[in-house]
């Protein structure tokens, strides 16, 4: 990765100026943006919306934290009409580029204001409500949590990090129910923020697509409380996960491996986990938008790269997951079948996370040749939930994931053997 100069803010001077000039606040809606022209506007707008309805005797602002979008995505975010007691800011940040850098200048901007809330929503959103930011926004100012993460139903394609390793992960390591860890759409206090903006994480993978997992483990492991809000449903800006999704994953994954390490004295004990409690319910649900995918792009990725790799399989997975991984891909180039159970993938991914923590030599690299598998675990996902629907879909994901919990005693067992 290249290089990036290390600055002590991600505030430059004209963000600075601003808030020294507003003071403070009590509700505070940070945006993260870059290339959303076609949605940002509406975002903007709805957000206003929100802290007008609900929350008009309260100070409040929104910052558009934008990455130096080569569209028009400052200009549109300008242009959407705001009530005149809202406070309006469209600033660059400063540092890496990425989602994460673009939340740590959020995340200064709430401390320095002094804000008792702050609510973050993607720019790409479609199905945003003025009630998502009553229900992220509302427990967090009667204290009853400290971040609430959101619940909504998603296409059965969409999501395909979240549904296949961050979803079940999160849920058997740390034992939350959070369905959506890395969402994106979140609300946290003012002290949380703060937590946040004194972390010493701006020159990794956290400064990119890691922000939303690291958000959620470190407010898991450091003693914060949460709850869930439902938001009906999210309508977004989607990825084919065989085309798009690359970098994402390993800066995803690579967070919660390293994030797992930090916190291994907290997750090793966890033997259940529990369900979040649930709070709001937005009046009206949109209908999901189809989520295209490439599943023949989908098996040529996992077979190509399954022969790529082989060696460096052969090193990190236990001898009878290799066997069982090679079965599966000479299966499918041999009948074109594609069967992928979850408790292999389960096995896969807990070796990596215990190799992760040992490796000595790139582990970048490392995370990297997960990509091709987690491509097969996808595209046999797709082709089981085809003639599902999203609700249908939703409960394959589950049982999946309580397959997780169930075959954590074998990740346990690596690391104290380890130990």
């Amino acid at each position: 990765m290249k290089a990036f100069r290390k600055f002590q803010s991600a505030l430059r001077e004209n963000l600075s100026e601003w808030i020294r000039k507003i003071g403070e606040v009590d509700i505070l809606v940070g945006i993260p943006s870059f290339n959303s022209e076609e949605t940002v506007e509406e975002v903007v707008s709805v957000c206003a919306l929100g802290l007008k309805e609900h929350f008009k005797e309260k100070r409040t602002a929104i910052i558009i934290s934008d990455g130096g979008s080569l569209d028009d995505t400052r200009e549109r975010a300008n242009q959407a009409k705001l009530p005149v007691d809202v406070k309006r800011m469209v600033a660059i940040y400063r540092g890496m580029p990425g989602k994460g850098t673009s939340f740590r200048a959020i995340f200064e901007a709430a401390k320095l204001l002094k804000a008792d809330c702050c609510v973050v929503v993607d720019s790409d959103l479609k199905s945003i409500s003025p009630e998502w930011v009553k229900f992220l926004a509302l427990p967090v100012l009667e204290k009853k949590a400290n971040f609430v993460v959101p619940y909504y139903l998603r296409h059965k394609y969409d999501a395909s990090i979240t549904n296949h390793i961050v979803y079940p992960m999160t849920r058997a390591l740390y034992g939350k129910q959070i369905r959506q860890p890395i969402g994106g759409d979140f609300g946290f206090s003012g002290e949380l923020a703060a937590f946040y903006a004194g972390e010493d994480v701006w020159q990794t993978d956290v400064a990119q697509f890691g922000i939303d997992i690291w958000m959620t483990t470190s407010a898991i492991n450091e003693g914060y409380s949460f709850l869930q809000a439902d938001l009906g449903t999210k309508i977004h800006e989607t990825k084919d996960p065989s085309i798009d999704l690359g970098p994402m994953f390993r800066q995803v994954v690579s967070t919660l491996f390293f994030l797992m390490g930090k916190y291994e004295k907290n997750w090793m004990s966890v033997t259940k986990s529990q369900k979040i409690k649930t709070v709001g319910k937005v009046s009206q649900v949109p209908k999901l938008e189809s989520v295209s995918v490439s599943l023949n792009k989908l098996k040529t990725e996992f077979v190509d790269g399954f022969h790529h790799f082989e060696p460096l399989y052969q090193q990190v997975l236990s001898h009878q997951n290799f066997s069982e991984l090679k079965g599966r891909v000479e299966n499918l180039e041999k009948k074109g079948e594609l069967d992928f159970p979850v408790q292999l993938w389960a096995k896969i991914v807990y070796d990596f996370a215990f190799i992760y923590q040992t490796w000595s030599r790139n582990r970048r690299r490392l995370v990297d040749i997960i990509t091709p598998l987690y491509f097969g675990k996808v595209g046999a996902f797709c082709q089981k939930v085809a003639d599902m629907d999203s609700e249908g879909a939703e409960q394959v994901i589950e049982q999946e994931a309580q397959e997780f919990e169930k075959l954590k005693p074998y990740l346990v067992e690596k690391f104290k053997r380890w130990d």
